[in-house]
């Protein structure tokens, strides 16, 4: 109790191993951690919409099928394999990407966003794929619904009708699971950080948790634990913006 009375206070106590302040360590690692998952959640959202909707648009298609097993395969596969392919492809075949390679967003920002991608695209290469699956279901079974009968009876096309009127209902789901995604997101960025050698928030904590240095640990997991629900927050604001039934209810 004492310790949260202080935590509130912007005291999180003093580094057993490193006898500093907490909140100091962390200030030093967290921005690149937050920039890793905001990478990561703007990847998932700018890719997984136009190519949900256009795999909708072309259902049963060639590239649906083709884009379809692809999906299966990149669900199954977990984001820490897909770092250490990335990390051996880009490090160990073309030298493009080694851990001394990395420096931070105050040495040299456009490296700093180059090294970063491929960690960020890790952690949401399966969170896109299913994000694709959802929304393309989800569109599908929106366009049979009668209220996109009468747009069509309206003079609206299919393409005007699955984009004014079926997306924008399809997106209640998809926008959910994005927040579920964004939220797992903390747990997969401690791993990928491990991969990449990238001296984020998840390095410190596992560092932390091996050498017991509990202050460290304790305003971690606190401040994790405040992003999910801030996500979750930001989800439900979200989803009442999109359907206004849910605000009626």
């Amino acid at each position: 109790g004492e310790w949260l009375v202080n935590f509130l206070r912007g005291d999180m106590g003093e580094s057993y191993r490193y006898n500093m302040p907490v909140q100091d360590m962390i200030a030093e690692k967290l921005p690149t951690t937050a920039i890793l998952i905001l990478m990561a959640c703007g990847l998932m959202i700018a890719l997984s919409i136009p190519i949900g909707v256009f795999t909708a648009r072309h259902a049963g298609g060639l590239f649906d099928r083709i884009l379809t097993v692809a999906n299966q395969i990149v669900m199954a596969i977990p984001p820490v394999f897909v770092g250490i392919l990335f990390s051996f492809a880009l490090g160990s075949l073309i030298r493009a990407l080694t851990p001394v390679s990395f420096l931070s967003y105050g040495e040299n920002l456009p490296r700093f966003i180059l090294f970063m991608l491929f960690p960020a695209m890790s952690i949401a290469l399966a969170r896109i794929s299913m994000s694709v699956k959802l929304l393309r279901s989800s569109l599908l079974d929106e366009m049979e619904k009668p209220y996109i009968r009468t747009a069509y009876s309206r003079g609206h096309s299919r393409d005007t009708a699955l984009r004014r009127h079926a997306l924008r209902n399809a997106m209640i789901p998809v926008i959910v699971f994005m927040a579920v995604s964004a939220a797992e997101m903390v747990a997969a960025s401690i791993i990928i950080e491990q991969v990449f050698a990238i001296p984020g928030i998840g390095r410190l904590l596992l560092a932390s948790i091996s050498n017991r240095d509990y202050p460290v640990v304790q305003a971690i997991v606190l401040i994790l634990a405040f992003w999910v629900v801030v996500v979750n927050f930001i989800a439900d604001i979200l989803s009442q913006y999109t359907d206004p039934r849910i605000r009626l209810g």
